[in-house]
């Protein structure tokens, strides 16, 4: 109707309608601005600086809400209500009603109480919700390349997280990556700006609605984020959280320019990067946060941190930093030191250091973006009482896994294909590989945990409605006649017709993922598909992946090669491709490298396929063979144990008591209260979002870590002391007699972080299973934990 009236209206007519709109939205702005206004005049000093203040749902409880009266608040990757990660969806709700009900709270001498909001990283879908729908990752989206499918994904995302009660989504990532090595390249759509402006604005419709739209902002939809401002894709070498430099203003054109676009859509927050911009943390730049996203974007709504982001700048700490809300920053994510913080401002206003004019500024914004989202005045609802809410069918529901489903066939991007697809009716087909049946591996890093995790550490039924790679392969095989085995190792007592290996990266998440280079190490893929090559039978690799890596001796090996990506909870997606049920329509949004070396690629030059590139079902030309030369393949560090946040390859961390009661316990991730082994491990904070752990040992408890293959060499371990143990504390080497080191504990304690080199000098003999021994009380911290040749004459050191 609205079409058909446009093109028959006078000139008179389209500008009365004009004028219409316009008093309308004149109106509208005005109405907000005298709601927010009012709001903000009769509040205090300390009700104000709240607003400002975003902790972690771990590190308060309700009667903090009701006394302090933050603004908002989240849940990290690896947080869920009451201490539980993998709740269910209940909890989350009933959490949410708690923290709005404690916010809500009559306030003394007629001051205004304010609604609290919570936001969460649903990066890939409510990927922190047990049961919820896992989409694929946007480097997967932007091999699809559909804005629509985007935008649908965007809503579904929004109804499922309105389903717990949740208001803010920290997505999505507009980065535009330049360098594979990133850490966090999964995270972004493409390293063209143009295709991740794109999609950037289609998942912020999606969330949010159309901006003028009567449901803009209404049921099943939430705050949408961009982020990360600016330049987060392209650091020096690919290091997350590093340096990006060069003009100003090509890097606004080429890093910035998804940000318009996402501003013009309405986004109604803007989270700020942990990078640098030649030189100057983004949390403190003033010339970018003010300046550029203000003044010459136009944005109007909030700007929040990232996790203790305005603690990396010059001249501040996590508790004490001015310079970030003088920056321009309207929101501190501060996780856990959140009281040192609110304190500190307070004074700084009162003292003059912050003028009160720059608070109410900001709390201005975020006040604004409460009441467009309905988070204002008498019709505010808690949570339970909004839209969807508490509908947890609506979780993983039909529709949706469908659109996941959808979204998986969309983005597989076909590389190599001599004819073996799409697979023939009624085949005997094999399917290996470890990651066949892996729901967490195909999901990567944002996973119900933070770095995600594969199936030892996030078993299957942490995923009820999910549909492995396998099981679609296993359902559509069957569809056509045929019969498909699960061999993880690739044997068989019937040959096949044909072998399919699903093999790939570990999960990661942010700078646990960054690289030196492109070379994919872990030999399990290719072993299979060399294996079913020198047999005579034809194999298809399935490769799940981050990012585009160097795979010239995979490629050579197999008939078929399917870049998979990350595609979450809907495995069947990649069996509708496989099968030729949907056609082969992916194309690479990121070159793909020729060589191993990891060098920033961005264009045709130096690339074996460039962006762009991916094969229909007909295109059954050959593949010339690649280059297996790599001197990287013979570059060895070391093995890592524990670094970054996370347990390498193969180690496993265990807890148990040294009186034998009770029996060992495996913790994942090497975190969590072991209270029957007397064992608290937490994740801390050294130079990164949880990079370390803190362990707290009760009197006569031990934790270790353990190798599945031993890989020699001395131990290394940064750790610190952060009370002084009231008994001995003892490190063992597999079954060896112990070596004391209370003396060393002792004398470390509150001395800061030190490293502890273990050798054979002062050990004995070196095993692949490490433990520490308590018979009293004690907590240290840990960084990193790994294993290197070093000369046989190096004396331990504490």
């Amino acid at each position: 109707m609205t079409a058909v009236l446009s093109a028959c209206a006078t000139p008179q007519t389209v500008s009365s309608e004009a004028s219409q709109a316009v008093a309308t939205d004149a109106a509208t702005m005005y109405e907000e601005d005298r709601v927010v206004a009012d709001y903000v005049a009769r509040m205090s000093l300390e009700r104000k600086i709240a607003q400002l203040i975003q902790p972690q749902i771990n590190s308060f409880t309700t009667e903090d809400m009701e006394k302090y009266r933050f603004g908002s608040y989240l849940n990290g990757g690896n947080g869920g209500p009451y201490g539980d990660e993998f709740a269910p969806p209940s909890e989350w709700l009933r959490l949410a009603d708690e923290m709005y009900e404690a916010s809500v709270k009559p306030l003394p001498n007629g001051e205004p109480v304010v609604p609290v909001m919570w936001g969460t990283d649903a990066v890939h879908g409510h990927s922190n919700i047990v049961g919820a729908t896992l989409f694929p990752h946007n480097i997967a989206l932007g091999a699809a390349g559909d804005a629509d499918l985007v935008r649908r994904i965007g809503h579904a995302t929004a109804i499922e997280i309105e389903v717990t009660g949740i208001d803010w989504n920290f997505s999505p990532t507009v980065a535009v990556a330049r360098d594979d090595r990133w850490g966090r390249t999964y995270e972004s759509y493409s390293e063209n700006p143009d295709l991740v402006a794109k999609l950037g604005t289609a998942l912020v419709e999606g969330q949010q609605g159309k901006r003028g739209d009567d449901d803009y902002l209404g049921d099943t939809r939430v705050i949408a984020t961009a982020k990360h401002f600016f330049g987060d894709g392209g650091t020096e070498n690919g290091v997350d959280q590093g340096d990006v430099n060069g003009d100003i203003d090509a890097l606004l054109a080429l890093h910035g320019k998804p940000y318009p676009a996402t501003i013009d859509a309405g986004v109604e927050a803007i989270m700020a990067s942990f990078n640098s911009i030649n030189g100057r943390k983004m949390h403190g730049n003033k010339d970018l946060l003010t300046d550029v996203l203000r003044s010459e974007m136009g944005f109007d709504g909030l700007v929040v941190g990232d996790w203790n982001g305005h603690g990396q700048i010059k001249g501040c700490t996590v508790t004490d930093c001015p310079q970030s809300l003088l920056a321009g920053l309207d929101i501190y994510m501060v996780p856990d030191d959140w009281k040192a913080l609110m304190e500190n401002l307070i004074a700084q206003v009162q003292d003059g250091t912050i003028p009160l004019a720059r608070v109410d500024e900001a709390v201005t914004r975020v006040l604004r973006v409460k009441y467009r989202a309905g988070l204002l005045g008498e019709n505010a609802k808690r949570p339970s009482e909004r839209g969807v809410a508490g509908k947890y069918e609506l979780l993983a529901s039909p529709e949706h896994r469908a659109l996941a489903r959808e979204a998986v066939a969309k983005s597989q991007v076909l590389l190599k294909n001599n004819g073996v697809l799409p697979l023939k009716a009624g085949m005997n087909v094999l399917v290996a590989g470890s990651a066949a049946d892996d729901v967490g591996q195909a999901s990567g890093g944002w996973t119900l945990e933070w770095q995600g995790g594969r199936k030892d550490q996030l078993p299957r039924e942490r995923f009820p409605k999910a549909t492995s790679i396998w099981d679609g392969i296993r359902e559509n095989v069957a569809a056509s006649g045929g019969s498909a085995t699960l061999s993880e190792d690739g044997s068989f007592d019937a040959r096949p017709d044909v072998a399919i290996v699903v093999f790939g990266e570990r999960p990661y998440a942010e700078f646990a993922g960054d690289q030196r280079d492109l070379v994919f190490r872990d030999e399990e893929g290719l072993e299979l598909l060399r294996s079913f090559k020198a047999q005579g039978i034809p194999a298809v690799a399935v490769f799940l992946s981050g990012r585009p890596m160097w795979m010239n001796r995979e490629l050579n090996a197999a008939d078929a090669f399917v870049a998979s990506w990350l595609p979450g909870s809907e495995g069947a997606g990649v069996a509708d491709v496989l099968t030729g049920k949907v056609e082969a329509t992916g194309r690479l949004s990121f070159s793909w490298p020729a060589t191993c070396e990891g060098a920033p690629l961005n264009g045709p030059e130096g690339a074996l396929f460039a962006l762009g590139y991916g094969r229909s079902f007909d295109d059954i030309s050959a593949l010339s063979p690649l280059s297996e030369d790599c001197a990287a393949l013979e570059i060895v560090e070391g093995a890592e144990m524990f670094g970054f946040g996370r347990l390498g390859p193969g180690v496993s961390a265990f807890v148990g008591r040294l009186d034998g009661a009770g029996f060992e316990e495996l913790m994942p991730q090497m975190r969590g209260d072991m209270n029957g082994s007397g064992v608290l491990a937490r994740g801390f904070d050294r130079d990164a979002q949880e990079d370390s752990r803190e362990i707290t040992m009760r009197a006569g408890s031990y934790f270790g870590l353990e190798q599945s293959s031993d890989t020699g060499g001395a131990y290394r371990i940064a750790y610190e002391v952060v009370t002084r143990p009231t008994g001995p504390v003892r490190l063992r080497f597999g079954d060896s007699e112990p070596i004391d080191v209370t003396a060393q504990f002792e004398l470390a304690q509150g001395k800061g972080w030190r490293e502890m080199v273990l050798t054979t000098d002062c050990a004995g003999s070196l095993a692949s299973r490490i433990a520490f021994e308590s018979d009293g009380e004690v907590t240290f911290r840990i960084s990193s934990i790994r294993r290197e040749e070093l000369a046989e004459t190096t004396a331990c050191a504490f």
